[in-house]
């Protein structure tokens, strides 16, 4: 199939342009990331927390492990992880680092495969090849309008999420959903050619790459009338869901139009205070014709803002077309990834549910492009230049020499030799925000000063007492008692429950950055010999104590 492929790009050289520019865009966003430099390692963007999650959750199955790598002692739930899957998977038959996975080769291979696999559907499905080319063209390059509110307010280029929304370029930061439209667009082939079986088995597996699409798949497979496959579906994803969910609860809650109050609300976003303002005064006094009239504006501003350019698409459903499966599927999946962000937000992390609304940016590609093609070349230069400054609102913040967040040398020598030793549950310092506020004006910020990461866990290789509350946070896992609990123990004066916390946890190692500690020239209250503790590392930023060398065990 890949050579398939390869020969569509080679006998068309605009798709081949498409294509490599798109790669290469994409790409950017993650290529320097993770790769040691003279002050260690840097993080750009996201990458400093959701990259350096997904190595760690990858090395813990690589070992062989479903146990949580940043809440030890607990297994995970309410997660999709079907990418970490294939990452740990990957890196065990090949050798090569996940690390190096992550941040350099499956960015590349992701990126083509969404847009060979656009160009080869909308082939198939409309039979236009400028079609397929437009449609791959904003699939690679869509964006907000958010960059020209930021240049009218402050002359400057920015505003990607100002709706709430990413956009086409960051789709690499966020691999499951990557990884879910190449298994969404090969079902999609598969349905267009009869293959029911490969077209089950695309679709089925969505529930463990990005649960989100799974649901979209499921419900538009049943209105666009297509049960064989939904059914076949259906059963897969109950198969492969169970087994890693026995515990799983419902992790969405009813808010209507919380992404709208907040668009308005927040300062990161559209900011627009007087509108929340009055929105909020018609709710709560029900004065129903006014905050009606409000809330369908906000909707409105939401929707088109996010769109951008791709609301050229909307054209596409004033002409005549024949109402096959394909279409009534997309419908579906665009209509749901609008309705469910709208109505319910998820509990702790009530913003993650805008992801369901990427689905819906990314099929308005499609129609976009279809649209697109159909117009005048000005148009289509106007559209060009358009996805240059759309674009470039996203890349300015990972093309910066220095990245935002980095592992310092020290600290990476500190990680490296943890790795090196015998497995156990490492306890290092909870996340401090105030710190983490102290350092901000100051990037590249100190890893453990930019967010609740699971770097000690993804670089040592080993489950950690409590890392990326964020993470936890997402899963649902009571993460503030045992921070409570590892604030008591640092400042604990009682030699007896400091050495119950050591040994009730199970903890072997402690990982204690120096500048990271709560108390004023102090790593523990209570000293080593205190709690029989040996030193078996440090250097200028970081000291590693090892607890009972025989504990726990290999």
């Amino acid at each position: 199939m890949l050579k398939k492929l390869c020969i569509i790009c080679g006998r068309n050289k605009y798709i081949f342009l498409v294509i490599i520019l798109g790669v290469i865009t994409w790409s950017l966003t993650m290529f320097r990331s993770g790769v040691g430099k003279s002050y260690g390692l840097g993080f750009w963007g996201a990458n400093g927390h959701d990259g350096i999650w997904h190595i760690a959750l990858s090395e813990s199955l690589a070992r062989g492990s479903f146990n949580n790598p940043v809440f030890a002692g607990e297994v995970i739930k309410n997660y999709h992880l079907g990418f970490d899957i294939l990452l740990a998977t990957v890196h065990r038959l090949t050798g090569i680092s996940i690390d190096s996975l992550y941040f350099q080769i499956l960015p590349v291979i992701f990126s083509f495969l969404i847009g060979i696999l656009t160009y080869k559907l909308i082939l198939l499905w409309r039979g236009s090849k400028s079609e397929s080319i437009w449609a791959t063209f904003f699939v690679y390059f869509g964006s907000s309008f958010g960059f020209i509110i930021t240049y009218l307010r402050d002359k400057t280029i920015t505003g990607e999420s100002m709706f709430w929304s990413s956009q086409s370029v960051s789709t690499l930061v966020n691999p499951p959903f990557a990884l879910s439209l190449i298994f969404i667009l090969a079902g999609l082939i598969s349905v267009l050619k009869n293959k029911k079986l490969l077209a089950i088995l695309c679709f089925g597996v969505l529930i463990q790459i990005k649960a989100y699409a799974g649901i979209l798949v499921l419900g538009a497979l049943l209105i666009s009338g297509n049960f064989a496959v939904f059914l076949g579906t259906l059963l897969v994803s109950v198969l492969i869901f169970l087994p890693f969910n026995k515990e799983a609860v419902s992790i969405f809650t009813w808010q209507p139009f919380w992404y709208l109050e907040t668009m308005m609300s927040y300062s990161d976003r559209l900011d627009w205070e007087r509108f929340y303002s009055a929105m909020t005064t018609y709710k709560m006094g029900h004065m129903w014709l006014k905050g009606v009239l409000a809330y369908g504006i906000a909707f409105v501003i939401f929707i088109i803002g996010n769109m951008g350019l791709r609301f050229f698409g909307f054209y596409f459903f004033l002409k005549k077309h024949k109402h096959d499966s394909l279409l009534i599927f997309i419908l579906t999946i665009i209509l749901m990834a609008v309705i469910i962000p709208m109505f319910f937000v998820q509990k702790g992390t009530p913003w993650n549910t805008i992801q369901f609304f990427y689905y819906y940016l990314f099929f308005f590609s499609i129609f976009a492009g279809i649209v697109t093609s159909w117009s005048t070349t000005l148009v289509k230069i106007i559209i060009i230049i358009f996805a240059i400054f759309g674009t470039w609102t996203t890349l300015q913040h990972y093309l910066p020499p220095m990245p935002q967040a980095k592992i310092t040398t020290e600290e990476l020598e500190a990680l490296r030799f943890l790795e090196r030793q015998t497995q156990g549950i490492v306890f290092t310092y909870p996340f401090d925000s105030n710190k983490a506020k102290e350092a901000l004006g100051n990037p590249p910020r100190p890893i453990y000063a930019y967010d609740s990461t699971a770097y000690v866990s993804a670089y040592t290789k080993k489950d950690v007492f409590l890392e990326d509350e964020v993470n936890l946070n997402i899963m649902g896992f009571d993460w503030q008692t045992r921070k409570t609990g590892a604030l008591l123990f640092i400042s604990n004066l009682d030699i007896e429950k400091g050495k119950n916390f050591l040994k009730d946890n199970q903890i072997r190692y402690l990982y204690l950055v120096k500048n990271a500690s709560s108390l004023f020239g102090e790593y523990l209250k209570l000293g080593a010999d205190d709690l029989g503790l040996e030193k078996i590392f440090e250097n200028k930023e970081a000291i590693i104590y090892e607890y009972a060398k025989d504990f726990g065990g290999n």
